[in-house]
């Protein structure tokens, strides 16, 4: 007989399968009970390969997430909501290299808390939030459900993920929203450790939001970025989504502009393509700018909560920057693959 010995991991993944299918039991009573206690989440995995005129990227990859050849494990995300009144409490779990890389964790297993945060409606117009939660800039998402393609773009890839911090959001009329925060600098997991602060701001109006964060730029800082985000339903099924940013440290004389088209075409109730196309350039350390240009063709059918997201991606670096490595090994400045993904959300 085997003696069974449960890591330290061993024992956390026991725990919040155990959590999970609590949590589903308490949604699936919901409908009974009205149990103020719900659960969602997804979880999700691609194959990707990249083509012979570019193999692999060196140890600078181009963006965030999906870079791995081969079929690699997004992550499995495990939110829980609980609501008293005008109150309540979010905890959003990731688990997999996605949440790892999301949480600016150090190893797959310490990548578990993406959002933790409480709120209280202090009116039909005032929402306070304080805790850790995601982004209020730029026009993509970590969950890759919420996302029209599966692999992110540069811009979101360079700017903030998450913030500590408390937030304040207004809802000014029907189409107009405010929200001001105060946070601690740029992805900071924990505490403040400089003594310092972030700042950042939202102005929406009719589906259009001007995005707004500013830290010093000190001990790792962002400093200072505004962003557009928005887009426009030119028909009943083309949609064009925009994005554009502008980031400055003059701390560290760095920086990144760039913008981002993402038109989506909608061919029936099941199936939709769209086309990412970006400009994306930074600077480092005074350096000349570094431009690329990404282009990314996704499609995506929906099976009931099944999401299958075949994708081509383009990017090319311009002048002499050549991140990437070619099949025989050399140094080249493009890079072109496919992948395939599958969602699941519940």
């Amino acid at each position: 007989m085997k003696t069974i010995i449960l890591t330290n991991f061993g024992k956390k993944i026991l725990f919040f399968a155990i959590l999970l299918i609590a949590g589903i039991g308490f949604a699936q009573e919901e409908e009974e009970s009205s149990s103020p206690f719900t659960v969602s989440g997804s979880i999700d995995a691609y194959f990707r390969t990249t083509f012979s005129d570019a193999g692999v990227a060196t140890t600078a990859t181009p963006t965030s997430f999906a870079n791995q050849t081969g079929f690699g494990l997004g992550m499995a995300n495990l939110i829980g909501t609980y609501e008293a009144g005008s109150t309540g409490v979010v905890v959003d779990l990731v688990f997999g290299p996605r949440g790892t890389e999301a949480t600016f964790a150090n190893d797959v297993l310490n990548g578990i808390i993406n959002q933790a945060y409480a709120y209280w409606n202090v009116s039909e117009s005032t929402t306070l939030t304080i805790g850790r939660f995601n982004t209020w800039v730029g026009y993509e998402v970590i969950a890759p459900g919420a996302n029209f393609n599966y692999s992110v773009s540069y811009l979101f890839s360079n700017g903030p993920f998450s913030h500590l911090g408390v937030k304040a959001d207004f809802a000014l009329s029907d189409d107009i929203s405010l929200m001001l925060a105060v946070t601690n600098p740029w992805d900071s997991n924990d505490i403040s450790a400089s003594g310092e602060y972030a700042f950042g701001g939202q102005l929406g109006a009719y589906g259009q939001y001007l995005n707004l964060y500013y830290d010093s730029g000190n001990a790792g800082g962002l400093g200072f970025e505004i962003d557009y985000t928005g887009g426009f339903d030119l028909t009943e099924d083309f949609f064009l989504g925009i994005n554009a940013a502008y980031n400055n440290n003059s701390e560290t004389d760095s920086g990144f502009y760039g913008a981002a088209l993402y038109p989506q075409l909608s061919t029936s109730e099941d199936f939709a393509i769209g086309l990412r196309g970006e400009y994306f350039a930074f600077t480092q350390d005074g350096f000349d700018d570094v431009p690329v240009f990404g282009l990314t063709l996704t499609g995506s059918l929906t099976k009931e909560n099944l999401i299958i997201k075949p994708e081509i991606r383009l990017d090319s670096f311009m002048d002499d920057n050549e991140p990437f490595l070619d099949s025989d090994g050399l140094a080249t400045n493009n890079l072109s693959s496919f992948l395939i993904a599958a969602i699941y959300s519940f």
